[in-house]
């Protein structure tokens, strides 16, 4: 059986944090889906597909990478996809404790489901999509 992750975000954008976790985890997972959440009650930057074309330009090179959206529960689109693990990066203590919390909920609603958590490398400890979009922000009005 393939082992497959469903990487979920809104990714917007995504940032190298977000593509160095893709990178590293392709040693671990047969196959990666990359899962942009749609949320309608959110307020975003890049529309749906803009983010998921970011995300397809940036694997172009790597077919075990896919993206697809969704707008609703992750341990669903797990379950539609066939993937047995979620995948997410925490940069802190801060990301631990939430992932930890919504880890335990997913767990709850399918226990045959695990999630892995990569800790993001030095060099991405400090990026967020919220720093970036601050600073595309400030580039406009510049």
């Amino acid at each position: 059986m393939p082992r497959i992750a469903v990487f979920p975000g809104s990714f917007d954008p995504m940032t190298s944090g977000h593509e160095a976790i893709v990178r590293r985890a392709l040693a671990l997972f047969d196959r990666i889906v990359i899962a942009v959440g749609v949320n309608t009650d959110k307020q975003y930057m890049f529309t749906t597909e803009e983010r998921m074309e970011k995300i397809r330009s940036l694997f172009a090179d790597e077919e075990r990478v896919t993206t697809v959206s969704y707008n609703d529960m992750t341990v669903d689109l797990c379950k539609r996809v066939g993937a047995q693990f979620i995948l997410r990066g925490i940069r802190n203590a801060k990301d631990l404790e939430y992932e930890q919390t919504i880890a335990a909920v997913n767990r709850t609603l399918n226990p045959h489901i695990d999630t892995i958590l990569l800790m993001a490398d030095d060099a991405q400890r400090d990026i967020s999509s919220t720093l970036i979009r601050e600073q595309m922000a400030h580039q406009q009005t510049d």
